[in-house]
């Protein structure tokens, strides 16, 4: 081998060891980025006649497991919908009450039932009498508490489409942009590497928001679909626009709000447009058929501002109250309304309004109301308790999944460290190669001179 040889083989082992350097000071960089994949150098060797004359470096590409990532992306949607469910109900769950913890519909219902008990025993007690109007005071207050909680919470949800929307738009511009990048690139012969890996990590964030999969086109760039098969536009067709509660999802002239079923995106119009919605369906439902109850017995105990009983339930929960006629005069939960109807008289002994409330099978104890007013807490609960299972579930698998993913794809910061303290010592042996190819020329030309 000739010394030119020599020194060409040196250099280009320099070459591609100062390659190598740089896609592994890439990864120890990335080491602790969500969704990064391993980069690695290509190198090929050469040679002439069957004899080696070096090595060329070739493009960076990743180390990733396509399928793996397919199955992270899913696990991280999933997460995410469960996520946003559970965190939503959860905040209704700490206003709802606790079933025997005294603060729970069921039981603030018990308390008034309880006391109109106690005033049966003595309807001229003014004490007792008061402390019925404030325990049903009490009662209509959680109510609209509740109702307040859930309006809050489909706010948040369809705030939260919204901004899932903006942040969708963002994330599908940046995407196309590195399509448009990537494919330049592998047209050009040049490393995308890290092109993809940026793509990967957006591509990561809108399986958040939507649970969209992503599939590789023949050119290295990528088209996203929904669950339900919606493709996501990346290449300028337009973007995605959020209005209303409930939200309404826009494509152009086109309404999509149903194509959006997984992510946090799809959580928060399911929160929003069913689940909620039910919630507070429920409670209006019990709300109206509390003040039904009670006026049928005589005594209109609860009503909206002004003293009505409403024939439909819709939005009564948020304004229901005892009735202000009751408020101003306690005794009119003996005497009943109109009390000049039912105890002429003014009888303070008179029970009959009393009587009739706790013997009804919709306000005694245990009769049909006890039940809507458990059923509501339980229902809610229930919905809570699911969401919250699901979530956890949801959350293993993602942390499973991610990393086994980085077990296969990622970083290894020990893999990376004995690579570099190998292409260190690589770098020394070629340079030492470089310095004795120059002494022998110094030599040769000694010689000939």
């Amino acid at each position: 081998m000739s010394i030119a040889s020599g020194l060409s083989i040196a250099n280009s082992g320099l070459a591609a060891i100062q390659a190598q350097l740089a896609v592994v000071s890439q990864n120890i960089a990335n080491a602790n980025t969500a969704g990064y994949s391993a980069e690695a150098a290509t190198l090929t060797a050469t040679s002439v006649q069957g004899l080696g004359t070096g090595v060329i470096s070739g493009p960076a590409t990743q180390l990733v497991n396509a399928s793996m990532q397919a199955q992270v992306n899913a696990a991280v949607g999933n997460q995410s919908f469960q996520q946003t469910t559970a965190q939503s109900l959860s905040g209704i769950d700490q206003v709802m009450g606790t079933p025997g913890q005294g603060n729970d519909l069921s039981s603030l219902l018990g308390n008034l039932q309880a006391g109109f008990a106690t005033l049966l025993t003595n309807p001229a007690n003014t004490v007792q009498q008061s402390t019925v109007v404030s325990s049903a005071q009490t009662l209509a207050r959680q109510m609209n508490a509740i109702s307040s909680a859930i309006g809050n919470a489909t706010q948040t949800a369809a705030n939260g489409v919204a901004a899932g929307i903006t942040s969708l738009n963002t994330s599908l511009t940046q995407i196309g942009t590195l399509n448009n990048q990537i494919i330049s690139l592998s047209q050009q012969g040049k490393s995308t590497a890290d092109l993809k890996n940026q793509r990967d990590a957006l591509v990561q964030t809108i399986a958040s928001l939507t649970g969209a999969k992503s599939i590789l086109q023949p050119d290295g760039a990528i088209s996203l679909y929904t669950p339900s098969g919606q493709q996501l536009p990346t290449a300028g067709a337009g973007t995605f626009q959020a209005s209303g509660n409930p939200p309404i999802i826009t494509l152009g002239s086109q309404i999509v709000t149903g194509t959006f079923t997984a992510g946090s995106i799809g959580a928060g119009l399911q929160l929003a447009t069913t689940t909620l919605p039910g919630l507070q369906s429920n409670l209006d439902r019990f709300a109206q058929s509390l003040a039904s109850g009670f006026a049928a017995t005589g005594l209109t105990l609860f009503s909206d501002p002004s003293g009505n009983v409403p024939s439909t339930a819709s939005g009564f929960a948020s304004v229901i109250a005892v009735n202000p006629q009751v408020a101003a005069t306690p005794s009119l939960v003996r005497d009943g309304t109109p009390a000049s109807a039912l105890n002429p008289t003014g009888a303070t002994g008179f029970t009959g309004v009393i009587s009739a409330i706790l013997s009804s099978p919709a306000t005694a104890p245990g009769g049909t109301l006890s039940t809507a007013a458990s059923n509501v807490t339980a229902n809610q609960a229930a919905l809570s308790s699911n969401a919250q299972t699901a979530s956890t579930a949801a959350a293993s698998l993602s942390t499973a999944l991610t990393n086994q993913a980085s077990s296969t794809s990622g970083v290894s910061i020990d893999q990376q460290m004995g690579l570099l303290v190998t292409l260190q010592n690589a770098y020394a042996a070629n340079a030492k190669v470089v310095t004795i190819a120059q002494q022998m020329w110094a030599a040769q030309e000694a010689m000939i001179s």
